[in-house]
């Protein structure tokens, strides 16, 4: 298994879980750019925001979206966070498997630095 976050998911690599699901699984990210700063993943292997499909993983979608709110909330960003996914090398992408990120306690500028 190449994919760093499908290692995540298995087990095989640790990570500092917020919250896992049989759809997700939440964790620290490991360079933080706020002061809560975290990444929702599917389980399912998905490498990009292309790859979706309406038909197959629209529900999915709609359960990373609520994680995230949900998440975002307990961990103490009731006045405001951003939510960023990244599309290909263009886009910023570098772990080639879709993720959310979530980052709060800071205030957020745009267009970012």
């Amino acid at each position: 298994m190449d994919c760093l976050f499908c290692r995540i998911v298995s087990g095989e690599i640790p990570a500092r879980k917020l919250y896992e699901d049989d759809q997700v699984v939440a964790f620290h990210d490991i360079a933080p750019q706020a002061p809560v700063h975290f990444l929702i993943i599917p389980r399912k292997h998905i490498a990009t925001l292309h790859d979706l499909s309406e038909a197959d993983d629209k529900a999915l979608a709609g359960h990373l979206l609520f994680t995230a709110q949900r998440l975002a909330q307990e961990q103490g960003c009731e006045e405001g966070f951003r939510v960023v996914m990244n599309c290909n090398d263009l886009g910023g992408q570098t772990v080639y498997h879709i993720h959310m990120h979530v980052l709060g306690q800071r205030q957020m500028h745009w267009p970012p630095g």
